[in-house]
């Protein structure tokens, strides 16, 4: 489905909504909103494709912007850079902007069956300029404690704003996003100011980062129009969460929770962002208003959290390699350039001094040698997110970056994990999933496009959900051009030992694509969110998730964070111990801790070409297997491996087991299953997929169950959290010796002739050791 996003008819678009009041019906992208952290149901899976609608903005495109000069020479012109774009735009226009299926947790865009040989071509900056004038501020010898002489600073300096409008009225992703940032604005507006709400562990992160979407987005509609309203309505907000307004917001004491910094860092950031976005229109007495709560309520904890090795807050700032790092480094940061010059108490300059080395050190490293974030695939939005602000802060407010883009050589990766962690329906979600995003997009996507000149970043990101963003506005180059998959291999392996996972896939375009993500890897060092899930694995087709994850456990659970120790309570809670995951479970026991898989994988390098509309050559393939004996403590050799079969439109699911106490394999469902001997058949959504044991072992037969704990399990600190209508496909044996091959058949209804494999032992997979 296709459409022109610059036609005048508007199309429905149902957007994400999730508990906070603020994200109802609407027309265009609302700001991301995806599942809450206490999550108590089955994963959301693939619904209905709906049209993205936009509203022509240029009417309200007026105002300051209108009446800026830019510095640059007239080749630099916004004219000129609109002339330049006109051949890329008119492609895009062609092809449309993707519809998005809106009930999916993901929310993944869905690509029209055709291909237009005018937008459908290699990933490319179309020429050197990006469409936007030449920076004016460009400092010889760059100085943290230098800024550029005029406002803004942060991201977003005054010349792309007068270059804007011109940029918004030839590029129809710049429109659509415009036009959704002042929805988003509007339905921001009818509501009260944001609430004080602690949850306990996770503190008022949600209600901080809410404060930190309205101020983008008021700020954002101000410096479009000119409407002192979104001054007034950001004054309104700033008050409240300072403790001025006219509820209670938060104890005296450490309003902004620095017992949990990150609420702290992102009350900062928006702070710092309205403090520079709206400065010319502050009075001196609001500006001394907000600068005072900023340095009391945020920057003297951040000082002291980054200089006293005593207090727990700053837990974050020593040696840890994460989201927490990046996040706080990049609020106190976004603050202090955002004052700096008018503080004249120093402490903008003091953290300025700290943050920046201190994430050179750190948050740029939570990226694995093979681009993984170490934390989880969702837990990439916050880090990448806290990481994209504070570079691209610092490169508008000082002129450099201080090699925060350059320190890691493997942070460029970072965006091919996201991508390729991204299936047909959803994520490849292992582990924890997170607090509520809000401000927390894939956007970070957008601006290392350009940095690391991997159009396919921005070609990727600019259809999905979350891309609606006032940081796109600034980030996005209007030169990029073609698809994101041609040219893309279908496989990707991440092979560094902390995470050991490989992607495979049927096509990059069809969300009935075949999809299987699996994983190996330590079960320490990411920061207490992983799961114990060597060997688990999620797997995709005909538009469902068949194999899924069920996700996050209750953050507020007792002991859910203590440690990630053997005897953690962590791994009371079925979500997060092995049994609670697609895998192998051995005496009814938690995997140890202290595992160290191996794998090994093969891959054709199939890739997708220019069209939509793709079929996998019949000898295209791709297997990943893993020794994981290390992780479980009653058997001598635990091995399995999985592999695409009969051109991408089969899986084979194999485990070579000797274990001296009972054997259990586990598949998590949403389906409805009907059992018959070593055959299952799962429905789901009018689609059926066809599960047998091949060559099966005496014994070996399916069972099932409710998605609940063993009954010979410890009691955990708490109640689990139900998963209704998930169910638990098994395979049940006592100790000894076997060879499970498990085959998924998707009933693709196309005629496909499905093969039986061979059996072949896992240490002996090649690319064509199962050709038939």
């Amino acid at each position: 489905m296709s459409y022109n996003p610059l036609e005048s008819a508007h199309q429905s678009h149902q957007v994400y909504q999730d508990h906070d009041p603020s994200f109802s019906q609407s027309t265009g992208f609302l700001a991301p909103q995806p599942a809450s952290k206490p999550k108590t149901s089955k994963w959301i899976r693939v619904g209905i494709p709906v049209a993205v609608a936009v509203i022509v903005a240029a009417a309200v495109v007026a105002g300051v912007v209108a009446s800026r000069k830019s510095k640059s020479s007239s080749a630099n012109s916004p004219a000129a850079a609109a002339a330049a774009s006109a051949s890329s735009a008119s492609a895009k226009l062609a092809a449309g902007i993707f519809a998005t299926a809106t009930n999916s947790e993901y929310m993944i865009p869905i690509y029209p069956s055709t291909t237009n040989t005018a937008a459908y071509t290699a990933p490319t900056f179309n020429s050197a300029a990006s469409g936007w004038p030449a920076d004016p501020f460009a400092p010889s010898n760059p100085s943290v404690l230098s800024v550029r002489p005029d406002r803004p600073r942060l991201i977003a300096p005054a010349y792309k704003w007068a270059a804007l409008p011109s940029l918004i009225a030839s590029d129809p992703y710049l429109a659509l996003w415009n036009a959704s940032i002042f929805n988003n604005a509007s339905q921001y507006d009818a509501l009260p100011v944001v609430p004080y709400f602690d949850d306990g562990d996770s503190g008022i992160l949600d209600v901080a980062r809410q404060v930190k979407q309205r101020v983008k987005a008021f700020s954002y509609v101000y410096r479009m129009t000119n409407n002192t309203h979104w001054v007034d309505r950001t004054w309104e907000e700033l008050q409240n969460a300072a403790g001025n307004g006219t509820t209670p917001w938060g104890p005296d004491v450490d309003r902004w929770n620095s017992a949990h910094f990150l609420d702290t860092a992102e009350l900062s950031a928006a702070y710092g962002i309205a403090y520079d976005w709206l400065y010319d229109i502050w009075t001196p007495t609001q500006k001394s208003s907000i600068m005072s709560s900023l340095i009391t309520l945020g920057l003297e904890p951040g000082v002291q959290a980054l200089t006293n090795s005593s207090i727990f807050t700053g837990w974050w700032a020593k040696n840890i390699e994460g989201n927490w790092n990046c996040v706080c480094n990049n609020g106190l940061t976004m603050a202090s350039l955002a004052i700096l010059g008018d503080d004249t108490s120093g402490i903008a300059s003091q953290l300025l001094g700290l943050t920046v080395e201190n994430a050179k050190a750190n948050c740029a490293f939570a990226v694995s040698s093979d681009g993984t974030w170490s934390e989880t695939a969702d837990y990439w939005y916050f880090g990448t997110t806290g990481h994209a602000e504070m570079a691209s802060s610092l490169v508008t407010a000082t002129g450099s970056d201080y090699g925060l883009f350059s320190v890691n050589p493997n942070l460029w990766q970072v965006g091919l994990f996201h991508m390729y962690g991204q299936g047909a329906t959803s994520l490849f979600n292992w582990g924890d999933n997170g607090p509520n995003k809000y401000t927390a997009t894939a956007n970070s996507l957008i601006l290392y496009a350009s940095q690391f000149n991997q159009p396919q970043f921005a070609l990727f990101q600019r259809d999905q959900h979350d891309s609606a963003d006032p940081w796109n506005m600034f980030w996005y180059n209007p030169q990029v051009s073609g698809a994101f998959w041609d040219g893309l291999p279908l496989d990707r392996a991440f092979d560094n030992s902390t995470d050991q996972w490989m992607s495979m896939r049927s096509s990059w375009t069809d969300g009935n694509a075949l999809f299987v993500g699996i994983k190996a890897g330590t079960l320490q060092g990411h920061q207490t969110h992983n799961d114990l899930d060597v060997g688990d694995f999620v797997l995709d087709a005909l538009g469902t998730r068949w194999a899924g994850e069920l996700g996050d456990g209750d953050y507020l659970s007792p002991d859910y964070f203590s440690n990630d120790t053997q005897g953690s309570a962590r791994w009371m809670y079925y979500r997060k111990m092995t049994e609670g995951q697609n895998t192998i479970l051995i005496g009814a026991t938690n995997q140890n801790v202290a595992a160290k898989p191996t794998i090994n994988h093969g891959t054709s390098n199939t890739t997708q070409g220019s069209s939509t509309v793709f079929t996998p050559p019949s000898d295209s393939t791709a297997f990943f297997t893993t020794d994981m004996t290390s992780a479980y403590f009653s058997a001598t050799s635990v091995k399995r491996g999985i592999r695409l079969l009969n051109g991408r439109k089969q899986v084979l699911l194999q485990d070579e087991i000797t274990a001296t106490a009972s054997v259990m394999w586990r598949m998590h469902t949403n389906a409805t299953v009907s059992i018959s001997g070593t055959s299952a058949t799962l429905t789901l959504d009018g689609k059926t997929m066809d599960v047998s044991i091949v060559n099966a072992p005496d014994g070996a037969t399916f069972t099932k169950s409710d998605a609940t704990r063993l009954s010979t399990d410890v009691t955990p600190p708490a109640a689990d959290q139900p998963n209704p209508g998930v169910t638990v496909l098994l395979i049940s044996l006592p100790a000894g010796t076997y060879n499970l091959q498990v085959l998924f058949n998707p009933q693709w209804n196309d005629g496909t002739k499905f093969v039986t494999p061979p059996s072949v032992a896992l240490d002996s997979w090649t690319l064509r050791s199962h050709d038939t």
